[in-house]
């Protein structure tokens, strides 16, 4: 399913009239688009894609935990995330050709791991791991925004199709905010969000709750006032991804 993409207000004062490279105004998510089932075998899947950056999300459900949480009852939602060799203008290394996964890798994934965890029961899960693989095929900036918002579409899926939606506890998505000449944009692609003067990565559930604020001051510091309008037009890109993931999951089979 696609969504049309147009948040409320026009991402600050001053910004009326603005119009980015791709057509979009400031506070305009770019199309957004969620595809599910897309791997047989996988007892969850999505497709997202955020304009031109697309990831392959995959869940898996094992009964089985990690060692620490053995005879505890408890279950445990991790993730993986990588970026396919071909996913950016030249091509890139696999990391397990490199023997070690690079630092930025590893923090997106507990980053994924950690925005999923936050909308799932473990105590009701009992003793399985659900592993969500996030997989980029094009990378146009936004992409562990893309496979946390495609992730919990993922992840829903599976415990939907396998009986056991009562262990999921809210929804989860992310979305990037970001200043650019002054001017404040939501969902930043590759070629704005490498010009930006601040630049926000917004993990939120739809309670309304934050899992992660990620942000930078690249040049200038920004102050408390443009933070919150920052988080006021993540917010209202955040609401636009709920809608768009309760879409998509309406269509699974139970």
């Amino acid at each position: 399913m696609t969504i049309g993409n147009r948040a409320p207000g026009d991402g600050g004062i001053g910004n009326r009239g603005v119009v980015r490279a791709d057509g979009r105004r400031p506070a305009d998510l770019r199309p957004i688009e969620i595809t599910l089932g897309v791997q047989k075998w996988a007892e969850g899947s999505a497709l997202i894609r955020f304009g031109d950056t697309q990831v392959l999300c995959a869940a898996t459900i094992e009964d089985r935990v990690p060692p620490h949480l053995r005879g505890k009852g408890t279950g445990w939602v991790t993730g993986t995330y990588e970026m396919l060799p071909r996913a950016t203008a030249e091509r890139s290394e696999r990391e397990s050709a490199k023997g070690k996964v690079g630092g930025r890798t590893h923090e997106i994934q507990r980053l994924v791991g950690r925005s999923l965890r936050g909308v799932v029961d473990m105590a009701r899960l009992g003793e399985r791991t659900v592993t969500v693989d996030c997989d980029v095929i094009v990378a146009d900036g936004g992409t562990r925004t893309a496979s946390i918002t495609g992730g919990y579409v993922a992840l829903a899926a599976a415990l939907m199709t396998y009986g056991m939606e009562r262990h999921l506890i809210g929804h989860v998505a992310a979305v990037s905010v970001g200043i650019i000449d002054g001017v404040k944009y939501l969902d930043l692609d590759y070629s704005e969000d490498s010009r930006a003067e601040v630049d926000f990565n917004v993990v939120g559930t739809d309670a309304g709750a934050y899992v992660e604020l990620q942000g930078t001051a690249e040049g200038k510091p920004f102050d408390r006032a443009s933070l919150d309008e920052l988080l006021d037009l993540a917010n209202a890109g955040l609401a636009q991804l709920f809608a768009a993931q309760a879409a998509a999951l309406a269509t699974v089979r139970r």
